[in-house]
């Protein structure tokens, strides 16, 4: 009613202005009789509120279009408006609709090939990734121990581009099941080992072994290494400790991965999950690509994972994953 009101002003303001120049044009034309210039004004004003009336009540789902917000795309298509401004609606509507699910779709085609290509990209640099190991498995120099840790370093970004170009595609590419938590920290452990060593950081593990989640294998073990990386990098040199362990937080299991390094500035903790934000330390190291924690939290966000991280800065930093989903016979560590 209030946008059929709306758009009727014009139309109203015209007719009592018209009204009111008939009357003054009868007035100077001699009619003498106030009873019956006001039985003319009075039948004018009936017309025009019968004619509004009608119009209204033939326009109802038309204006009921316009004034409300749609739940979802294909809603306002074909809703049985006979009326011409009705008809010429569905019309204009129906050829938006088209148009735009043929961008969307060749939006999606782009996307799939840009994925298809990363993919094979990255595949076809883990060939050559793999010959450089093994050409590297007996050499115990130094010179080798340089290649080993340049070449974990290009798998680690591998790693990273062909993650971000799948988590457009993530729906696709995921499968919930029921893990033994402590068994997939314990192989990426042992897939991170020479990071480790290669930056005197020393791997503590206290993970309920009884405790499984709910998540894609993965995906998850993806999300590790970014935070076990993350830990080494800032705790390089020390000879300290990453632990991680697991607890109960009611129902809720959590994982906690905590290192002793240089800890994030308190500016910086608001904005560390933004795409390509390094902060302060992203400046004291060039690795740093502002990439890690954002994917973290994205990749966490998509399997139902929560996300908390806490640091100090000069005591260390602690990221903590919490699943909705998980089952122990322990109700803490």
């Amino acid at each position: 009613m209030k946008l059929f009101l709306r758009d009727q002003i014009p139309l109203i303001g015209f007719s009592l202005a018209q009204l009111a120049t008939v009357g003054i044009v009868l007035r100077f034309a001699g009619l003498q009789s106030l009873t019956d210039l006001l039985y003319i004004l009075l039948l004018s004003l009936a017309f025009l509120g019968a004619y509004m009336a009608v119009r209204y009540l033939s326009h109802h789902d038309f204006y009921h279009r316009l004034s409300h917000m749609p739940t979802a795309l294909d809603e306002t298509l074909r809703q049985g408006d006979s009326t011409p401004l009705g008809t010429a609606l569905d019309d204009l509507l129906e050829r938006q609709y088209r148009l735009y699910q043929e961008t969307i779709h060749t939006y999606e085609r782009k996307q799939r090939d840009h994925v298809t290509f990363i993919t094979q990209w990255v595949h076809q640099m883990k060939t050559p990734l793999s010959v450089i190991h093994l050409t590297l498995q007996n050499e115990e120099s130094e010179w080798a121990s340089s290649l080993r840790e340049e070449a974990d370093r290009i798998q680690r970004g591998l790693d990273m581009v062909l993650y971000t170009a799948r988590l457009d595609v993530f729906e696709r590419d995921f499968r919930v099941e029921t893990i033994h938590l402590r068994e997939l920290v314990h192989d990426v452990i042992q897939e991170e080992k020479r990071l480790f060593i290669q930056n005197r950081v020393y791997p503590k593990l206290a993970v309920d072994k009884e405790l499984r989640v709910e998540t894609d294998a993965k995906w998850l073990a993806f999300v590790l290494k970014q935070l076990i990386s993350n830990a080494v990098k800032y705790s390089a040199g020390s000879g300290k400790n990453v632990t991680i362990k697991s607890y109960m937080r009611g129902s809720h299991a959590v994982l906690e991965i905590t290192d002793q390094g240089i800890g994030i500035p308190e500016a910086d903790q608001r904005r560390v999950f933004d795409p390509y934000y390094t902060g302060e330390h992203g400046r004291q190291y060039r690795e740093s690509t502002g990439m890690g924690l954002y994917l973290v939290r994205e990749v966490c966000n998509r399997l139902n994972h929560g996300v908390e991280l806490d640091s100090k800065p000069g005591l260390g930093t602690s990221v903590r994953i919490v699943f909705i989903s998980a089952r122990t016979n322990l109700t803490q560590n």
